[in-house]
């Protein structure tokens, strides 16, 4: 899974990475490490806007949703059946690069996971990356107010996520520089699920 990320990167890296511009720059606070049970607003481009880099919440809200309360079981969804998962399926063509310069995952050294290795995960190739996303465009019942929220994409671990995340064995999809136009313009999302990679690193902390 996937739930504490790094994006300490420059913001004119990240506009040179993406081809995109902040579109409230003053918004971006670098972070050594982001917490998705604080429920933040990251940087993200949409598939509307894809020369823009918006600040969208993590954990994804759906339109049908009474309140927020739903947020914390959605800050990620399975590839596999995010089409068929109600919280998810009427999100699936809304496309969103989430972006980071790496993530954590911790390691179970023992069968009940009490001790722990954490790892920063990042791409050989890549010094800043997007993880595909998913978001939804909610309204709060009482004001109107519109919340863009979002999800992170998980599959299946590959090799290296398999040893470093083997309790699950699950990781989030970190998309080639080269796909991103293809998986904001929605091409098939299971083109997307493992054997679909990029080459990661792993660094112990």
């Amino acid at each position: 899974m996937c739930y504490r990320t790094k994006l300490n990167a420059s913001l004119q890296s990240i506009e040179e990475t993406f081809e995109a511009t902040f579109l409230n720059p003053e918004e971006y606070k670098p972070q050594k490490e982001i917490n998705a049970f604080d429920f933040p607003y990251t940087p993200v481009i949409a598939d509307q806007e894809p020369e823009e880099i918006l600040f969208f919440k993590w954990g994804l809200i759906p339109h049908w949703a009474k309140d927020v309360g739903i947020e914390k079981m959605t800050l990620n969804s399975m590839v596999e059946t995010c089409k068929e998962k109600p919280a998810f399926r009427d999100s699936v063509d809304n496309r969103c690069l989430v972006i980071a310069n790496g993530y954590y995952e911790w390691q179970w050294l023992d069968s009940r996971g009490k001790n722990k290795q954490k790892f920063l995960i990042k791409p050989k190739d890549q010094e800043v990356f997007a993880f595909a996303g998913i978001y939804a465009i909610w309204k709060k019942p009482d004001t109107g107010a519109q919340v863009n929220s979002y999800s992170i994409l998980t599959t299946k671990a590959n090799e290296l996520m398999s040893k470093i995340h083997n309790n699950k064995k699950r990781m989030p999809i970190v998309l080639r520089q080269k796909d991103l136009g293809l998986y904001l313009g929605g091409s098939n999302i299971e083109n997307f699920a493992f054997p679909y990679e990029v080459e990661l690193m792993g660094t112990k902390l």
